[in-house]
């Protein structure tokens, strides 16, 4: 038993190597998660706006994984051009543009406040 969970767990550690070491939106989202811990140490935000911003964060990774795992899917059945799968792609990328639209305003309505004094 303990075995099987060994083994899905490298699984799951190789995907994630995998992802990182190929998609380059994962070096984006870890340079922005960076920089939004960085702030939130910096501008001293509460414990709670802290698990706001880290459960953006990991939903992030989340989505775009499985992003990158339909994109790979999709490619593995048909590399060519097919509406089908061209509508799978696009719907899965929109998932995740629709969580960073909806990720930004959530940490803008935390940092903005904390920001704006620095500027007057």
């Amino acid at each position: 038993m303990i075995r099987k969970h060994t083994i899905s767990f490298k699984h799951a550690y190789e995907g994630l190597v995998a992802a990182l070491s190929t998609q380059p939106n994962y070096r984006v989202h870890i340079f922005l998660s960076l920089l939004s811990i960085g702030g939130g140490i910096y501008f001293r935000i509460s414990y709670f706006e802290f698990l706001i911003i880290g459960t953006l964060i990991t939903m992030g990774f989340v989505i775009e994984t499985m992003n990158t795992a339909i994109e790979e899917t999709c490619d593995a059945i048909d590399e060519s051009i097919r509406p089908d799968i061209k509508i799978a792609k696009d719907t899965a990328a929109a998932a995740m543009l629709i969580f960073a639209i909806g990720s930004a305003l959530l940490a803008g309505c935390i940092f903005i406040p904390r920001i704006i004094p620095l500027f007057s």
